[in-house]
């Protein structure tokens, strides 16, 4: 049995300094619902970047280190430092979710391709709860079960919430995402109206590839009218943003609840009463988000993380999603990777730059043995 794993670990310093580096670190020993995952595959998310690199400024970045032990340090600014304060001095092992091979555990499980998430995947070996892991069907790589859990379960949480709040149809933003691509598969399957916003006309390009019924850019002077003629389409009620700052939010209350108004058959001075909601479950703004008071007085916005949801629908129904996400990984939830790079590639000047850019189609995949 491996002791050992090499694993990435970021620390923000007391003195505002970010430090990223490979090291070497125990791995314990699977206990009676556990197993150890040789890790062959786990890819760079979003959610993943504010914790490698907190709020460290990446052009102030200095490599040393070895070639295959590299250290990355950056200089974290003033003003961003007081949100890492909880912390500080701590080294923190990343990566949400991967895949690989189950060297140690049940006996019915060695040799066996799991998904797992829980965090540390960013690293050769991993510890992990039974209950945490997705076993692969026979023929799926860990490549393609490697982003098995974050986006395949947000997708299908926020059909859950849909479903569980009465909700017809929605609407998502940045929608030409991984997830947002999934999402449109899904929604087709299940039969879901579903309005699709993006930003750039290439994003709109790539999801009328899938198909995709209304996609509305908000670069275009006319998206206002758009968004209003695709929520009025679908009858949405219910949004997911991963923007959160700026107008945005308000921009699809509006639509809502002008596309409700038209349904009244007498006037209110209070709007409609259907509800409208929207969640907020990213921050690619961190501006704060501004609501105008013409959405009425029947509408809500908050946060939304899909595992604190999901904790609250209970075993059977994670037991049910899961097993569809292993069916569907080919399909419904597959995920396309723009590059594979090793543990030491990821603090490499070159990549680092190309995958913080969070761009659409830009997604990679680490390969922690090789």
């Amino acid at each position: 049995m491996t002791e050992k794993a090499l694993q990435l670990r970021s620390i923000v310093k007391s003195s505002g300094e970010l430090v990223v580096s490979l090291e070497e670190v125990d791995i314990p020993k699977p206990g009676p619902n556990e197993v150890l995952v040789r890790i062959e595959a786990a890819p760079i998310n979003p959610s993943d970047l504010g914790v490698v690199f907190a709020a460290g400024d990446l052009e102030t970045a200095k490599i040393t280190g070895t070639k295959d032990r590299p250290i990355l340090t950056a200089n974290i600014p003033e003003r961003m430092r007081k949100a890492f304060a909880g912390r500080v001095d701590q080294s923190l092992p990343v990566g949400n979710e991967g895949a690989g091979t189950v060297v140690a555990g049940p006996e019915h499980l060695k040799g066996k391709q799991v998904a797992f998430v829980g965090g540390s995947a960013y690293g050769t070996h991993r510890t992990v709860s039974i209950d945490d892991t997705i076993l692969l069907e026979d023929g799926t790589t860990p490549a393609e079960g490697a982003s098995a859990f974050i986006n395949p379960l947000t997708a299908l949480g926020m059909i859950e919430t849909l479903k569980r709040e009465g909700h017809t149809a929605l609407v998502h933003t940045a929608a030409a995402s991984a997830l947002g691509q999934m999402l449109v598969r899904l929604c087709a399957a299940d039969g879901i109206p579903l309005v699709n916003v993006v930003r750039k006309e290439e994003q709109v390009a790539i999801l009328r590839r899938l198909d995709a019924k209304h996609v509305v850019n908000t670069s275009e002077p006319s998206f206002g009218t758009d968004l209003a003629a695709a929520v009025e389409a679908t009858g949405a009620t219910l949004a997911f943003d991963a923007v959160g700052g700026g107008t945005l939010p308000s921009q699809i209350l509006v639509a809502m609840e002008a596309a409700l108004q038209k349904k009244l058959t007498a006037y209110s001075r209070y709007g409609a009463p259907t509800h409208k909601q929207v969640y907020i479950y990213g921050a690619l703004d961190f501006a704060p988000t501004e609501i105008a008071r013409s959405v009425g007085m029947a509408w809500g916005i908050g946060g939304w993380l899909v595992f604190w949801y999901l904790g609250k629908l209970g075993p059977e129904v994670m037991v049910s999603l899961k097993q569809r996400v292993a069916k569907e990984l080919k399909t419904t939830f597959a995920t396309q990777y723009a590059k594979e790079i090793s543990l030491a590639d990821m603090l490499a000047p070159d990549v680092l730059r190309a995958y913080a850019k969070k761009a659409t189609g830009g997604k990679f995949l680490v390969k922690p043995n090789g």
